[in-house]
């Protein structure tokens, strides 16, 4: 190890400096993510470390819709982690015991050219696809060059340290590796052993340098990005304080600061993000790396330790353009989830009172004081049931059947009301008992959640809580995945059950309490809401609903299931008004999409999806050619025409 090397003690005393620095720079991270995170609590779990090593080792997220990107970084780690062993044992034999000998010395020199090959291979690519294939995705600052530049100089001083090396030593074995001995044979055995121990110096200090740095660099992330892993797959035991919910508008939860500090800017989020693909001022990537920069700046005692990132300025405007949808959490390869930085960026700006687009604040007010963001009246929640003879659920006492919480935009709009007669009708046709709430049915709070107004949330989810508490009701179905969404997750020890109504009319149609019948022939493409699929992983009960009905054939938009597009409604958009355009509308940009594969309908499962897409329709002239139609409204379709 310390061949001609004099005063080696000194390569100790700089390394021993470069883990403190080392140190230094990781225990400056975890102070800052124990002072910013809120009072929740994660419990040790071993299946999350399972889960976070089988990501660790295989990048299997990495090779997610970029087999490419995957590859590059599979490379790297995985000769970073070989020479990191090889290493260590070097260190073991010199100092410990002895064992790296003959045919063992022969296949550890070759693992380490492999480790080495590895490592270079998979810089070199990345460096081709960032400043040769220029991928847009990926940008060019100073510290995507100086970081890669660095492996690379080291991983090549490495090979070249070890030509010299054979040049000076002729070892009978140096056959046996193939990097070593090209690079010695232009060498000299009296220059070999001149220069050798520079170059180990140089090589030594280039090494311990890049240790130093990783906490002050992108590079973080090899200790970021395990944590993202395992805090993503361990469970979460949330404050049962109120008051702490509220702090979550500035504080974190620990597997959000996580994400923070593992984002590399890779930028798959911004690829994805339907707002920044529809010419938006959005972007999910800056949000995330401004959103860690300031809370360093105001949590950390040595400030914002990261040198050569550069600044993201982020204009308040562009946070109500996100639709939550969470396309970014779905490609990132640390499991971040830039909306809710986004969320905690309108949180700040409501409760600051600046910014705040003008109509969602009156949405605000007539939901605070009527119960819902669309009319000034209570009145008319019902409305849409009248003359249908709609079974209401009685007060006191269990419930017979289903409560079915139509929600407010379902219950309100024109065209979704449709939504809800259709649900009625195949409820009745089903001979399933259910009930209505009417005009006493509050709003679930979503929409206050997703625009940030966490106040208002609170209260609208105590007084919907109180109120099925009253009328004993243990089953729930919904029209709206966001009421779905918010109903399941937000509301903490309820003791109902809830299910959208996709999920419902699978059963039913298994059951044979449905029958399809052969009313509807036509080429169908289902379009996934966001609040249904990508966040609740409902992806095949509407499906299986569509593939029930006889003479309908089911085609696949070209981004469906997990990648489906956004319609552009989500997190409070649909009721900000005009301002929150771009070059093109999401929901046009989805209907084109479905235009594509020749369906003659167009199907979802959401009454926002429902409203923006049949608009985008009826903008892009496309009315004698495509349908928009809900899924209950399909399936009452193929009952009632047979």
């Amino acid at each position: 190890m310390f061949w001609k090397i004099n005063d080696a003690w000194l390569f100790y005393v700089i390394a021993f400096i470069a883990l403190c620095i080392f140190a230094a720079g990781v225990s400056i991270h975890i102070s800052t993510w124990r002072k910013s995170t809120s009072k929740s609590k994660t419990p040790f779990s071993w299946t999350a470390v399972k889960q976070s090593i089988v990501e660790i080792v295989l990048g299997v997220r990495l090779f997610k819709g970029d087999i490419a990107a995957g590859m590059a970084h599979f490379l790297m780690f995985w000769g970073f982690i070989i020479l990191l062993i090889g290493t260590t044992l070097v260190a073991v034999q010199d100092h410990l015991y002895s064992f790296l000998t003959g045919d063992t010395y022969l296949v550890f020199g070759l693992a380490m050219e492999v480790g080495g090959a590895f490592l270079l291979a998979g810089i070199i690519w990345s460096l081709v696809r960032r400043y040769v294939q220029r991928v847009p995705r990926l940008e060019r600052k100073l510290e995507d060059a100086v970081v890669p530049v660095w492996l690379l100089l080291i991983a090549c001083s490495g090979f070249f340290l070890e030509g010299v090396r054979l040049a000076a030593l002729r070892p009978e074995w140096a056959e046996w590796t193939a990097v070593g001995p090209w690079v010695a044979q232009f060498i000299p055995q009296a220059t070999a052993q001149s220069i050798y121990p520079g170059l180990w110096w140089g090589h030594g200090l280039l090494s311990l340098a890049f240790i130093a740095a990783i906490p002050y660099t992108k590079l973080f992330h090899l200790v970021g990005a395990p944590a993202s892993y395992y805090l993503h797959h361990s469970p979460v035991i949330p404050s049962k304080n109120p008051e702490d919910e509220m702090e979550l508008g500035v504080a974190w939860e620990v597997s959000q600061r996580a994400f923070l500090d593992s984002c590399t800017r890779c930028g798959r989020c911004v690829e994805a993000c339907p707002s920044a693909g529809a010419g938006e001022p959005l972007s999910p990537r800056a949000f995330v790396q401004a959103a860690r920069h300031v809370l360093y700046e105001e949590q950390s005692s040595a400030g914002d330790i990261r040198f050569l990132q550069g600044f993201y300025p982020v204009e308040d405007k562009s946070a109500w353009f996100c639709t939550t949808c969470g396309a970014c959490m779905e490609v990132c390869p640390v499991y971040a989830e830039p909306f809710t930085v986004v969320g905690k960026k309108r949180s700040l700006l409501i409760e600051e009172g600046k910014g705040v687009p003008d109509l969602l604040n009156q949405t605000l007010e007539r939901l605070f004081n009527y119960e819902n963001p669309w009319v000034s009246s209570k009145r008319e929640r019902a409305a849409w049931a009248k003359g249908l003879d709609v079974p209401a659920v009685r007060a006191g006492g269990e419930s017979e059947g289903l409560c079915y919480f139509v929600g407010c935009t379902t219950s309100f709009d024109a065209r979704a009301q449709g939504m809800a007669v259709a649900f009625s009708s195949l409820l009745k046709k089903a001979e399933t008992g259910f009930g209505i709430l009417g005009d006493k049915e509050p709003c679930c709070g979503d929409i206050a959640r997703v625009v940030g107004e966490l106040g208002l949330f609170q209260e609208k989810r105590e007084n919907c809580s109180e109120l099925l508490d009253k009328f004993s009701v243990s089953d729930i179905v919904t029209s709206s995945p966001h009421c779905f969404h918010t109903l399941l997750h937000e509301y903490r020890g309820a003791s109902f059950r809830v299910r959208h109504y996709s999920m419902v009319l699978k059963e039913l149609i298994d059951e044979g309490r449905l029958k399809p019948g052969t009313g509807v022939k036509a080429t169908v493409t289902y379009h996934d809401p966001c609040y249904l699929g990508r966040h609740n992983r409902i992806f095949n009960e509407p499906r299986q609903v569509i593939g029930s009905i006889p003479g309908v054939r089911l085609v696949e938009m070209a981004h469906h299931g997990a990648q489906s597009l956004c319609c552009g409604g989500g997190g409070g958009r649909m009721w900000q008004g005009a301002d929150i355009r771009g070059e093109a509308r999401m929901s046009e940009i989805r209907i084109k999409e479905a235009r594509q594969t020749g369906a003659q309908i167009l199907v979802t499962a959401c009454p926002l999806c429902l409203i923006m897409l049949e608009d985008a329709v009826k903008t892009l002239g496309y009315e004698g050619e495509m349908k928009v139609m809900d899924l209950n409204e399909l399936l009452l379709q193929s009952l009632c025409e047979e």
